[in-house]
């Protein structure tokens, strides 16, 4: 079978953040990657950016590479399958759109877009023009190792039927009162990618690709920090402070749909801070509890479950049996082609979304239908507040 022809969106050899080199292109350019993708395009904020790119990061049959600077000439490509976007959020939009409207297979880190208005024009657009099965967005946390090894806890009965959860984390930013000036857009709501779609987002979201769809949801959020401070990341020096508008306190109640692994009205409380745990706590502790026992994950450095950087210890698993009283820690581990490949961490599940996608079968990943969902509900929850 011939390779999945990839345009990459935003690969940067000088960004701020370089989630495109850090979390895509160690599976592309993996051998297992190279069996299924073949990296043919680049678009670039310009012809200069993508050659720079290309020599950066050695991308293989390099003057084979076709370089654009406007998405719709890219979406005329015809030797291009996937196009994979990793662009600030608020240039999503814009740089997909015409690639869906020409049908082609689309790949969209989250958030899908700036809001879900956006959101609802690419799924729209999708069932016209191919179908949503051919679009994919970075909610990884779904295929995350833990989150699924949590779920086959649950359905195996273990803890008997789920009477309540609750999900607390401190984190988000690695730092409570700053960030550096490549991140000084997520004090700005309006550009759609902060603490509150990125950060809780993709938490809210893994822990209902685990216990279901949350119904009911209601959400008191405080903005703590208003002054939004900003640093040079090199010299450290301290840039000039902004306004922010969104909260850096968030609480969401919520009531997780009846199942055979979920009892009826069971209940989901989640508090996310952003900001460092207090010295020695863990960044995040998830409690599922149950008829028989509760389950407990303690990620002691990181509240990305979906997503561990490189350094941060694992994340455990433990299981209180009520009938004797004793925990027990569960093992879990990362695909043996992941550590086969001696991939990092931040592209583990986003190589996951990549093989699921390789199938064929249309099935095994959130598609961009999935994420409008999630931005309908994180826009809902979040629509009476303001700063």
């Amino acid at each position: 079978m011939a390779p999945i022809r990839v345009a990459l969106i935003g690969l940067s050899s000088s960004a701020k953040t370089s989630w495109a080199s850090s979390a895509h292109l160690p599976y592309l350019l993996s051998p297992l990657g190279q069996s299924k993708y073949q990296i043919v395009a680049l678009l670039n904020s310009s012809v200069e950016a993508a050659q720079a790119a290309i020599k950066t990061y050695n991308l293989p049959n390099a003057e084979q590479i076709r370089i654009y600077g406007d998405a719709s000439a890219l979406a005329s490509d015809p030797d291009v399958d996937l196009v994979v976007c990793n662009t600030r959020v608020d240039k999503h939009f814009e740089t997909i759109y015409p690639s869906v409207l020409a049908g082609k297979a689309v790949f969209s880190e989250w958030p899908l877009a700036s809001n879900a208005e956006d959101a609802r024009k690419l799924v729209e657009a999708a069932k016209l023009h191919g179908g949503v099965e051919k679009t994919v967005v970075g909610l990884q946390g779904r295929l995350a190792p833990i989150a699924l090894k949590v779920k086959e806890i649950i359905e195996s009965g273990r803890i008997g039927k789920v009477l309540s959860s609750e999900f607390r984390a401190s984190g988000g930013l690695n730092d409570r009162e700053k960030v550096p000036d490549g991140l000084k857009y997520f004090y700005d709501r309006k550009v759609g990618g902060n603490l509150y779609t990125i950060g809780f987002g993709h938490s809210f979201d893994l822990v209902q690709s685990v216990l279901g769809e949350a119904v009911s949801v209601k959400g008191h959020f405080q903005l703590q920090r208003p002054e939004g401070k900003v640093f040079n990341p090199v010299s450290k020096e301290a840039l000039p402070s902004v306004r922010s508008d969104v909260p850096d306190l968030i609480i969401a109640t919520a009531t997780l749909p009846e199942s055979p692994t979920v009892k009826k009205d069971a209940t989901l409380l989640c508090r996310f801070r952003r900001g460092q745990p207090f010295p020695g706590d863990p960044q995040l502790v998830w409690t599922i509890n149950g008829e028989k026992g509760e389950l407990r994950v303690t990620s002691p450095d990181s509240v990305a479950l979906h997503v561990l950087a490189g350094g941060a210890r694992k994340p455990t698993i433990e299981i209180h049996d009520f009938a004797s009283d004793k925990v027990e820690e569960v093992e879990w581990a990362y695909p043996d082609w992941q550590e086969d490949l001696e991939l990092p961490m931040q592209a583990r599940n986003v190589g996951s979304l990549y093989e699921a996608f390789a199938e064929g079968t249309g099935k095994g990943y959130p598609t961009f239908e999935d994420a409008l969902r999630r931005h309908e509900q994180l826009e809902e929850v979040l629509r009476d507040w303001s700063a």
